[in-house]
């Protein structure tokens, strides 16, 4: 196994080390190991079915391993219940938006803003977020599933700020987006890292994630195959072949 320090220049956020996750008898992943350091952009890759979405929900503690280790800034957290980790600072945008669409959207933003550790800043952290999403500011009142699929993902990032997370997990936020609110929304995530968050992003649009990552892995049947810069992997032929069409 690969050993997973973190890179040169950054502390540990998260490492994850030697992960195997299961369905009943269905292995999902197979020891897998990566690090995220503080104020990166990691970016996961590999075909539907691979296991990234597996990996998000096991870090979130939706899903129990069956053996490995996860920890934030060197604390263990494999196992613990969702709303633990969620509160130790790591946020999720999940797959699908998930919003809730019988309550406003001021709504959806104050429960993600319940956890303990947001409370106190909960306030403040509304403004900002109407700050960075006008939109929503001015559909305050609207009830979330009436809003457009782009709306919905600005208020699922939103809710997910609304936690004060050190680390954002995003699971395909471009997924059946039209283009220009596919910029929109990679934009957004540009610019959360650029205000020093720190991110592990799942996107189906290789070329773009890759662009955005400072650094990523490649996820097959469940093992890391690959890792290295964004960079080096948007220029590796098999990267290409495979998910570039180049």
């Amino acid at each position: 196994m690969k050993a997973v320090n973190p890179p040169d220049g950054g502390a540990p956020m998260l490492v994850v080390r030697g992960l195997s996750v299961y369905y009943g008898d269905a292995q999902a992943l197979d020891r897998v190991s990566l690090s995220v350091r503080t104020g990166e952009i990691v970016a996961l890759i590999g075909a539907n079915g691979a296991g990234k979405t597996s990996l998000i929900r096991t870090i979130a503690g939706i899903l129990k391993p069956r053996e490995g280790e996860i920890e934030i800034e060197g604390r263990p957290i494999a196992g613990l219940d969702s709303h633990r980790v969620c509160d130790l600072g790591v946020g999720q945008v999940a797959e699908g938006r998930q919003v809730f669409p019988s309550m406003s959207v001021l709504d959806n933003l104050r429960i993600g803003g319940m956890l303990p550790r947001a409370r106190a800043s909960a306030g403040q952290t509304l403004e900002r977020v109407f700050a960075t999403f006008p939109r929503l500011a001015d559909r305050a009142d609207q009830l979330a599933g009436t809003l457009s699929g782009g709306e919905q993902q600005m208020l699922a990032i939103g809710r997910c700020l609304m936690g004060a997370p050190r680390l954002i997990m995003f699971d395909e936020p471009s997924l059946g987006l039209a283009p220009t609110v596919v910029a929109e929304v990679l934009e957004t995530i540009r610019r959360l890292h650029g205000d020093g968050m720190t991110i592990l992003l799942v996107e189906q649009n290789v070329a773009a994630s890759l662009k955005l990552a400072d650094r990523g892995y490649v996820l097959e049947n469940g093992r890391i195959v690959l890792e290295g810069s964004g960079e080096a992997l948007a220029d590796d032929p098999r990267i290409r072949e495979a998910y570039l069409g180049l």
